[in-house]
C-alpha cells in the first residue's frame, strides 16, 4: 500500500491538531475562533451554492412556522424530513406543511377580493383564484420532495465522476478522507456540497470517523441509487485489503459496477419514456392546437367569452400542467453524465458579454441591456394600436375595395376593405368601442411574443455562446485525452522525467488538442523555467487556463501527486486514468444512442412543428374572424335596410346579428397563442436538455437561447405571411358584399 506523502501527512496532522486544541483548550478564545472558522466552511459553501429560490423558500417556511405552526402526521413528517436533509434546507417539516396550507389560503382570499373589486361582481376570476389556490396545496406540500428530486438528479449526474475521482486518488494514496476531500474539491455543486458535508460532520463530531459519516450519507441514497452505494462500499472495502494488487482490483471493480449498472438503468428509462412523452405531446401540443382551431367560433357564438379567459387557459393552466408533467419525467431519470458548467470560471467572465473592440480597448456590454432594449422596442410597436386609440380616438388608415389607401377619423367606413386598427361599436351598447379588429393591428401584435422570445433568446445565447465554444473545444480534448495520457504514462514508464515526457508526447501528436495542451506545458517548462506543477496550474500562465476542464485538471493533479512517489507509480496512475476515461466515454456514447429517437422527436417539435402549426392556426383564425366580422357588419346593414319595409325580415336579421356577437380581435388571440408558443418552446427545451444531458446549466441556457430565438422568429414570420394571405382571401370572399 503506497505511503502518504509528507504533504498529505502534514495536512492530516494539522487538521487533527486543530481539532484537539479546540477540545483541550476551551479557555483559549483564539483557538476556539479557529475551530469555529473551520466548522463554518460548510455553512459558507452552502450559502454560496444553494439556489436562490431554495433560500427564499426557506425564509417563507420559517416565517409561516412562526406565525401559524401546523404539524403534519408522523408519516408525512418523516418523509418531509428526509427530503429536507437531502437538499440541505434549514427548515422543519412543520414549517413546510404550514406554508403549504397558509400560502394558498392567503392567495385565494387576496385573489378573490381583488377580483371582485376590479371586475365588479364577475365570477370567472374569483373562481379561477379559488380553483388554482386549492390546486396549489398539493404541489406546495410536496415542494421539499420536488427539490429533493431535483437535487438528486443534479447530484446523480455527477456520481460516476465522483467515484472516478475517489478511485483515481485512492490508487496512489489509500486514504478515504483525503480522497473524499479531493473529490469535493473537483466536483461542482450539488454533489460537492454533499461531500463537504461528509467531512464537516466529522469536524463537528457528529460522526467519529469518515467511514461512519460516509455510510450515513450513503444510506440517504438507498432507495434511489444502489449502484453508487455498492461502488462506495467496494472503495471502503479496499482499505481493509493488505495486498496492494487486491486493493487496486477492488477499486477498479467499484468503477465498473457504477458504469455497468448506470447503463442498465438508463436502458430501462429510455424504454419507459415513450408513454409519458406521448402524453406530454398530446397535452402540450396536439390538444391545445386542435382547440385553437375551434376557439374563434367559440368566441364568436358564445356570449361572455373574453380574451382573458383564453389567456388563463393557454398561458397559465396548460403551461403549468406541461411543466409539472415534464418535471415528473425528469425526476425518474437515473444517473447520467452531465457536463461541468465552466461558465462560473472567473477567467471566462468576459465571454458572457457583448464584446466591442475599439482599437486596443475592448468594451464589455452586459446582454441584459440589449435584451431590455429589444423587448421595449418590440412592445412599443405591438402596443401602437392601443396607443393610437387612446391618443387619437377614431383615427385609422384603410384600404378600399378599389385598392386606395385613405386616412379616416371615424370608427367604420363604408368603403373600407382592410383597417389598420379597426375599432368598432359593440353590439352590446354598454361595452362601447371595442377592438382592435384591423389587419394591421393583428400583424403588429406579432411583436408581442417576439419581445419575450427575442429578449430571452438574445440574453441566454450571448451569455453562453462563447463559453460553450470553449467547453466544446475542451470536450474535444477530453475525447482524445485518454490515448494521450496512455502515451504520457508509457513515456514515464520508460524512465523519462515528466518534464521530458510532456515534450516527447507533444511532438508525437502535434496536430491534436492533446498535443497542443502538452506542448503548452512543455513550453512553460522550457522557456519560463517552471516546474511541472506550475507549468500546468500557474494562475497566470498555466496550460489549464486554456482548457478549463475538471477531468483534465484531475488527471494532471493525479500526475503531480503520484510523481512525488516515483515515475513508475505516476506512469501506472496515468495509464489507469486513461482506461477509466475510455470506459466512461464508451458508456456515455451508448446512453446517447439509447435516447436518440426520443430526443430527435422532441427537437423537431421545438424547432419546427409547434411554431409552424401555431402560425398556420393563427392565419386561419384571422381569416375566420375577418369573415364573421364582415358578415356581422353586412347583416347590420341588411337589418337597417329591411326594418322599414318589413318588421319580420328586420327581426330575422337582428337575430342573426346577435348570433354572431362581437367576436375576439385577432390582436388579442395572436398574443395569447404567441406567448403559449414561447412558453411551450421554453418548457420543452428544459425537458429535452434534462433528458439528454441531465443537469447541465450551460447547455440548458444555450439551448434556451437558440430555440427561443429561432422558434419565435419562425412562428412570427409564418403568422405574418399566413395572416396576410388568408385575410386577402377573406377580403375577396366577402368584399363583393360591401356596398
Amino acid at each position: 500500500m503506497p505511503a502518504l506523502t509528507k504533504e498529505e501527512m502534514e495536512k492530516l496532522l494539522a487538521k487533527y491538531k486543530t481539532q484537539l486544541e479546540v477540545e483541550l483548550t476551551p479557555e483559549s478564545e483564539e483557538v476556539q475562533s479557529i475551530g469555529v472558522i473551520r466548522t463554518r466552511e460548510y455553512s459558507e459553501f452552502k450559502q454560496q451554492y444553494l439556489p436562490r429560490h431554495m433560500s427564499i423558500y426557506e425564509k417563507a417556511c420559517n416565517q409561516a412556522e412562526k406565525l401559524f405552526k401546523i404539524s403534519p402526521d408522523k408519516k408525512k413528517a418523516a418523509a418531509l424530513q428526509e427530503s429536507i436533509e437531502i437538499c440541505h434546507l434549514n427548515i422543519t417539516p412543520a414549517g413546510s406543511y404550514t406554508l403549504a396550507l397558509v400560502f394558498p389560503l392567503i392567495y385565494i382570499v387576496l385573489g378573490v377580493l381583488v377580483s371582485f373589486i376590479l371586475t365588479q361582481g364577475g365570477i370567472f376570476f374569483p373562481a379561477f383564484f379559488l380553483i388554482t389556490g386549492a390546486i396549489l396545496i398539493g404541489p406546495l406540500g410536496k415542494a421539499p420532495h420536488f427539490m429533493a428530486n431535483g437535487w438528486r438528479m443534479k447530484a446523480s449526474n455527477q456520481m460516476v465522476l465522483s467515484v472516478f475521482y475517489v478511485v483515481t486518488y485512492m490508487r496512489h494514496t489509500s486514504n478515504l478522507e483525503l480522497a473524499i476531500d479531493f473529490a469535493a474539491e473537483h466536483l461542482s455543486p450539488p454533489l460537492s456540497l454533499d461531500f463537504k458535508r461528509i467531512i464537516w460532520n466529522i469536524e463537528t463530531e457528529k460522526y467519529s470517523s469518515v467511514k461512519e459519516s460516509l455510510d450515513a450519507y450513503l444510506d440517504s441514497w438507498r432507495k434511489w441509487n444502489m449502484e453508487f452505494i455498492e461502488s462506495m462500499q467496494l472503495i471502503e472495502g479496499s482499505l481493509l485489503e493488505g495486498n496492494n494488487d487486491a486493493r487496486v482490483a477492488m477499486l477498479d471493480k467499484s468503477l465498473d459496477v457504477i458504469l455497468e449498472e448506470t447503463y442498465e438503468k438508463m436502458l430501462h428509462y429510455a424504454h419507459g419514456l415513450k408513454a409519458p412523452m406521448t402524453m406530454l405531446h398530446m397535452l402540450g401540443i396536439i390538444l391545445p392546437i386542435l382547440g385553437l382551431v375551434i376557439l374563434p367560433l367559440v368566441v364568436s357564438f358564445m356570449e361572455g367569452v373574453a380574451w382573458y379567459h383564453l389567456a388563463a387557459l393557454y398561458n397559465v393552466i396548460l403551461p403549468a400542467s406541461v411543466f409539472y408533467l415534464g418535471k415528473q419525467i425528469l425526476a425518474s431519470r437515473p444517473t447520467g453524465y452531465g457536463s461541468v458548467d465552466i461558465s462560473k470560471n472567473p477567467a471566462l467572465k468576459k465571454f458572457r458579454n457583448f464584446r466591442l473592440k475599439l482599437g486596443p480597448q475592448e468594451i464589455l456590454i452586459n446582454p441584459i441591456y440589449v435584451s431590455i432594449f429589444v423587448a421595449v422596442t418590440c412592445l412599443f410597436i405591438a402596443f401602437l394600436p392601443l396607443i393610437f386609440h387612446i391618443l387619437m380616438p377614431g383615427f385609422d388608415i384603410i384600404t378600399t375595395v378599389g385598392g386606395e389607401i385613405k386616412t379616416i377619423n371615424e370608427y367604420q367606413h363604408e368603403e373600407a376593405k382592410f383597417y389598420l386598427f379597426g375599432y368598432k361599436e359593440s353590439l352590446t351598447p354598454e361595452k362601447g368601442i371595442i377592438g382592435p379588429f384591423g389587419l394591421g393591428a393583428a400583424l403588429l401584435s406579432v411583436f408581442m411574443p417576439l419581445s419575450l422570445g427575442l429578449a430571452v433568446g438574445i440574453y441566454y445565447k450571448t451569455r453562453t455562446n462563447n463559453v460553450l465554444k470553449i467547453r466544446d473545444r475542451t470536450k474535444k480534448l477530453e475525447a482524445e485525452f485518454a490515448s494521450a495520457l496512455f502515451q504520457l504514462g508509457n513515456r514515464l514508464g520508460d524512465g523519462f522525467p515528466a518534464e521530458i515526457a510532456f515534450s516527447k508526447v507533444a511532438n508525437t501528436i502535434p496536430d491534436t488538442y492533446s498535443g497542443q495542451f502538452f506542448g503548452l506545458v512543455s513550453s512553460n517548462i522550457v522557456r519560463l523555467g517552471m516546474s511541472v506543477e506550475h507549468a500546468i496550474f500557474d494562475p497566470q500562465r498555466g496550460a489549464i487556463l486554456e482548457y478549463p476542464s475538471d477531468l483534465i485538471e484531475t488527471s494532471m493533479k493525479v500526475l503531480v501527486e503520484s510523481a512525488k512517489k516515483g515515475p513508475l507509480i505516476a506512469a501506472q496512475a496515468l495509464i489507469n486514468v486513461s482506461r477509466y476515461i475510455k470506459q466512461m466515454h464508451s458508456v456515455e456514447e451508448r446512453l446517447k444512442d439509447l435516447m436518440a429517437d426520443t430526443i430527435s422527436s422532441m427537437k423537431s417539435q421545438i424547432k419546427f412543428l409547434t411554431p409552424v402549426i401555431s402560425g398556420i392556426v393563427i392565419g386561419i383564425t384571422s381569416m375566420v374572424t375577418t369573415i364573421l366580422g364582415k358578415l356581422g357588419g353586412q347583416l347590420q346593414t341588411l337589418q337597417a335596410e329591411t326594418s322599414a319595409a318589413s318588421a319580420g325580415a328586420g327581426g330575422a336579421a337582428a337575430g342573426l346579428t346577435t348570433l354572431f356577437g362581437d367576436g375576439m380581435p385577432t390582436f388579442y388571440f395572436q398574443i395569447i397563442v404567441g406567448f403559449y408558443v414561447v412558453q411551450i418552446v421554453y418548457i420543452l427545451t428544459l425537458l429535452v436538455n434534462g433528458i439528454e444531458n441531465g443537469f447541465d446549466k450551460l447547455s440548458e441556457e444555450y439551448e434556451v437561447g437558440t430555440n427561443m430565438t429561432r422558434s419565435t422568429i419562425l412562428y412570427c414570420l409564418l403568422s405574418l405571411g399566413v395572416m396576410l394571405l388568408f385575410n386577402m382571401i377573406a377580403g375577396n370572399i366577402v368584399g363583393s358584399g360591401i356596398s
